[in-house]
């Protein structure tokens, strides 16, 4: 018997059967604009040895006006469609299916060509849309439909039809983005014209043995989104223009509301999908930060869905559903919802990858391989940088012995576990436990490494971390200071007025674990607390009253020496987040300034270059987060004995805590000893 009963149950679409309830949902990877076609094939074709029901690709553009961004890909040539071939060759060779994302993005193409229903600009945009004439509209439609027929001749078992996120055809759907007063928009009938006309062309131009799946808006959370009643019309008329899947978008991408990031309870939005359960006679899939197959299996047990959509949780593990069927769901590594290395890459123009798994997305180029010679190997540090050194060693072969002074594996993890909103690193931490425990490494915690323990080793890998930059102030050595690491590892004792010296990632860090009002595994907490509504009582999602915060415990001022608005430099997709958090906790942000004294009443700052307007920021505790240095003593011991070693992770370079930097050079240093 199966721990995922529901997981793992086949799905029956009449023309074909999914072998499972698991989606890998559609990820702008940015792999098919390389266009190395091998490295493509390989990615979806690990994931389908993984054994995903059925995956979706990014989403490709129908034309070039639709692009995301300029040189977005998409089925334009000939040549286009037998290069997708080797990707859908791959996939179904690995006994998978795979499915192409039609996405068209209307204003929120990043391209002074880009088209909506109206010339309403985009907030995230800077180029105004140019509003649609008839002859325009029916282009779009007709590009959109031979991009579906072009999928079915490139081999794809089916298309997504992407029509949420704010997307083209979302965008015809509401008041604020559509102001037309053709057949096009007016009544909602009008309004949800296009999307239904697409539907129905696709499939006329796909056949009856086609997968087509609509990714339909359920919730904008924008105001003046969709009501409930308008979302099941669509639903209703979807299903009847021939969608064989109905798939759930959370939120448009312009919302100021979170959606898939770590503080989001985990399937936040599945109680949306399953209002739609019975409308419609097609499976509905639902969406959004569930990442493991407990949270997936529950989803399903309880009637919220008929599929379940995971996306991020393959990047982190292509083997995800093969490990639920095996019964090694503690094996699977954790996807922890931070962004950092897809959706931020993403945003960036970057290739997207996986801060637990350097290797997504560069299968073909970061390839774990036996070693032609097993070596003896040290790694001194149990942190991400030498946790992941280490167990890449050890899985190509090496004899590893992994040494750390604390008595837990971890390290800097077990702070960011601490912070609210970051609750998965605690998964993260249980899976280098179990991974670590599966292996052959010989774990040494409680222990001092020294140079002369390390000379026998033929290699010696040194990932000893950071310790916090002490502040040269007078005063500083005042009992009311304390460094982030006493507040965050030894919960030392903090008043209840609190300065915070750096606003860089740690202090913001330090202001949320001070600042309360955490509310990741409180669902009605945290939809108050950011105004989250059923939409079938106010239009789009949201409450009309706005975000409720609760009251923080503290007045807490976080304070930077940069004359730039604080948190600027966080995460690109999530710093808005924590800086609104920060916020909605009143918290004073305030940068400029220059530190120029501990008092007992506080401390004392002045502001710009001419250390003008001296003021007392009042404060019974204040909290150092000033950067870090390397720990890098064991190295320089090593090399003056003559020793090499390589040095990695915060001992390297010690910008912020940077886990993501960490995880893959010891990866990437691993597979190439």
């Amino acid at each position: 018997m199966s721990d995922y009963p529901h997981l793992l149950a086949p799905l029956d679409l009449g023309h074909t059967v999914l072998k499972n309830r698991v989606l890998m949902g559609s990820m702008h990877t940015g792999l098919e604009e390389t266009k190395d076609w091998q490295r493509v094939a390989r990615f979806y074709a690990e994931r389908a040895e993984g054994g995903v029901g059925l995956m979706v690709t990014g989403g490709m553009a129908p034309n070039r006006e639709g692009g995301v961004f300029p040189g977005a890909a998409g089925l334009f040539t000939p040549e286009d469609i037998q290069n997708h071939h080797v990707v859908t060759d791959a996939v179904h060779a690995a006994d998978g299916k795979i499915a192409m994302q039609i996405l068209h993005a209307g204003r929120y193409a990043y391209s002074p060509e880009c088209v909506s229903a109206s010339a309403v600009k985009s907030p995230i945009s800077p180029f105004p849309p140019k509003e649609l004439d008839e002859e325009g509209i029916e282009k779009q439609i007709s590009d959109i439909v031979t991009a579906a027929a072009r999928a079915r001749e490139a081999g794809y078992d089916g298309v997504e039809v992407m029509g949420s996120e704010g997307y083209f055809l979302n965008q015809f759907l509401v008041t604020h983005t559509n102001k037309r007063t053709d057949r096009w928009g007016g009544s909602y009938e009008n309004r949800m014209r296009l999307p239904v006309e697409v539907v129905r062309r696709v499939r006329e131009a796909v056949g009856p043995d086609f997968i087509v799946i609509y990714r339909l808006s359920m919730i904008d959370l924008v105001p003046g989104g969709s009501t409930w009643e308008e979302v099941v019309t669509l639903a209703k008329a979807i299903e009847a223009a021939g969608a064989s899947i109905i798939n759930t978008g959370i939120g448009w991408h312009e919302a100021r509301i979170p959606t898939i990031a770590t503080s989001v309870p985990r399937r936040a939005f599945s109680w949306v999908t399953q209002k739609l359960m019975g409308e419609v006679s097609v499976p509905v899939i639902t969406s959004n930060r569930i990442n493991t197959p407990e949270v997936a299996e529950g989803v399903l047990a309880e009637g919220c869905a008929d599929m379940v959509s995971m996306a991020r949780p393959f990047l982190a593990d292509s083997q995800f559903v093969a490990k639920a069927a095996a019964g090694r769901g503690d094996e699977i590594a954790p996807c922890i919802a931070c962004n950092q290395a897809c959706l931020d890459h993403t945003f960036s123009g970057k290739m997207s990858t996986c801060l637990v798994n350097p290797r997504a997305c560069h299968e073909t180029e970061l390839v774990i391989a036996p070693a032609d010679v097993a070596k003896a190997i040290a790694v001194v540090g149990a942190g991400p940088a030498g946790l992941s050194a280490a167990l890449t060693a050890a899985e190509r072969g090496h004899r590893v012995t992994l040494f750390d002074r604390a008595e837990e594996i971890g390290g800097q993890l077990n702070m960011a576990k601490q912070v609210p909103g970051k609750e998965e690193f605690w998964g993260l931490v249980d899976w280098y436990r179990t991974m670590v425990g599966q292996s052959p490494i010989e774990l040494c915690l409680g222990v001092e490494a020294r140079a002369e323990a390390l000379a026998d080793f033929d290699e010696v890998i040194i990932a000893t971390g950071v310790s916090p930059r002490e502040l040269a102030l007078p005063g500083a050595d005042a009992p009311h200071v304390l460094s982030y690491i006493d507040v965050l590892r030894h919960k030392a004792e903090v008043g209840k007025r609190v300065a915070i010296i750096g606003a860089g990632g740690i202090g913001f860090d330090v202001a949320q674990f001070l600042g309360g009002g955490d509310h990741t595994e409180d669902l009605p907490a945290w939809m108050e607390q950011w105004g989250v509504a059923d939409p079938a009582e106010h239009r789009g999602g949201v409450a009309p009253e706005g975000p409720q915060p609760e009251a923080s415990p503290r007045e807490i001022t976080l304070l930077q020496r940069k004359n730039e608005k604080p948190g600027k430099r966080l995460g690109k997709t999530t710093g808005w987040i924590h800086r609104a958090e920060l916020k909605m906790a009143g918290v004073k942000m305030i940068g400029g300034v220059n530190y120029e004294g501990v008092e007992a009443g506080g401390l004392m700052v002045s502001y710009g270059e001419g250390r003008e307007r001296p003021e007392l920021i009042e404060a019974d505790t204040i909290v150092v987060c000033a950067g870090q240095l390397s720990n890098r003593s064991l190295a320089d011991d090593l090399e003056a004995a003559g020793k090499t070693c390589h040095v990695i992770g915060g001992a390297d370079v010690a910008a912020e805590l940077d886990a993501k930097r960490a995880i893959n050079q010891g990866t990437r240093l691993a597979a190439s000893l």
